[in-house]
């Protein structure tokens, strides 16, 4: 029996932990999981003059936005 390379199984390894966070960022950005951690960098990033909103107040914000408003919704 041959011994695995330790180096190549650290490569490896190191490539599915790039490929598992890819694939993370990608499905929390399609799902909107994101949303919140976005409008805290735009928040930092404008420099507003008021306090962000919480997490829970972004969501009922949001989610009320998309009930006046409905625009791309199935039902």
């Amino acid at each position: 029996m041959s011994r695995a390379d330790p180096a190549a199984a650290v490569a490896l390894s190191a490539r599915l932990s790039r490929a598992t966070r890819g694939i993370r960022w990608y499905v929390r950005g399609v799902l909107g999981e994101d949303a919140y951690e976005r409008y805290l960098a735009h928040h930092a990033r404008t420099r507003c003059d008021h306090r962000p909103m919480t997490e829970r107040e972004f969501w009922r914000d949001r989610t009320d936005a998309m009930e006046k408003d409905p625009k791309s919704r199935c039902c």
